[in-house]
């Protein structure tokens, strides 16, 4: 098994490292097309590879003619199986950060929980991938409040850490009447205002936690991104009246994610390549959103309409 994974792993960083070699190929064929579509010349950059490159755009279709990515790599088998999830915390957890992992447990389908015991990460890391597990999630605490998410997708990565912030959970709710049971069927998604290209791959890894559901559940689970804070909201909808009547209960938990670091590797490989991560400067940019479009404030609207 250890033998397999080191092949799996080199395979995976040499298609990773051919991808700036396919992209420069990829740009000279994309050239040429439109050189060809427009009636102009051939760049004279490329009239020495035109006929090699012209040859390789007959052979191509739609499939085969935009060059694949490590990120495709990552999520390969995402549409083929459901995903499978650990959920496991720091050693010594509290009873809140138990009562928080007991309940993410049952928003995300699939999902199993682990006493953390005295393991270390790279043994429960070998041992989700011996299982087939396609996701280990590890949730921190500090004080005992929950302050810290790190979402490690198997068999390569990526590692998202994320702050957790504002955790609402329903212990914390006294009316159990109001927030009725949690149902166990697959969920819709909304993913709200994820528009950069982090934003994208931060919705890439946050969807790829939950199945495909059937068109006719009524379980809906919210990322809605505001100012790079990702909020999380999990509620249930009802049509009494008919198609037009819906009323939506929210059943909880609620909690803010802020998205820190993302890693090219697992959450055990110390010298995995980052991705992106936060640094200190960027506090400071009020202007600049880093996950989707920064909202514009009342009094720039109502100028903009005037």
């Amino acid at each position: 098994m250890l033998r397999r994974n080191i092949r799996l792993r080199r395979e995976y960083l040499y298609r990773k490292s051919l991808e700036g070699k396919e992209r420069l190929l990829y740009e000279k064929k994309r050239k040429i097309k439109e050189a060809l579509e427009e009636g102009k010349p051939i760049p004279t950059e490329l009239r020495n590879e035109e006929a090699a490159l012209r040859q390789e755009i007959d052979l191509e279709d739609n499939y085969t003619s935009i060059p694949k990515t490590h990120i495709d790599d990552e999520y390969a088998n995402a549409t083929v199986r459901d995903p499978k999830i650990l959920l496991t915390t720091s050693r010594d957890p509290s009873a809140p950060l138990i009562q928080f992992v007991k309940e993410l447990k049952f928003v995300l389908p699939n999902a199993e929980r682990m006493n953390r015991g005295g393991q270390v990460i790279s043994e429960i890391i070998e041992s989700c991938r011996a299982h087939e597990f396609t996701e280990v999630i590890l949730v921190h605490e500090h004080r005992g409040i929950p302050d810290g998410l790190i979402i490690s997708h198997l068999p390569f990565g990526p590692t998202a850490y994320f702050g957790l912030l504002n955790v609402v959970t329903r212990h914390d709710i006294k009316d159990k009447k109001a927030i009725g049971t949690m149902p166990e069927a697959y969920p819709h998604l909304i993913l709200d205002n994820f528009k950069t290209k982090l934003g994208e791959r931060t919705a890439n890894i946050l969807k790829h936690l939950f199945p495909v559901p059937k068109p006719d559940t009524k379980r809906i689970v919210t990322f809605a991104n505001r100012s790079d804070y990702i909020s999380f909201r999990h509620h249930i909808y009802e049509k009494p009246g008919g198609p037009k009547s819906v009323e939506l209960k929210e059943i909880g938990p609620r909690f803010e994610l802020r998205l820190y670091q993302v890693k090219l590797g697992t959450m055990e490989q110390s010298e995995a390549q980052i991705e992106w991560v936060i640094r200190p400067y960027m506090n400071t940019t009020k202007k600049r959103s880093f996950i989707g479009n920064e909202p514009e404030p009342d009094d720039k609207r109502k100028r903009n309409k005037a």
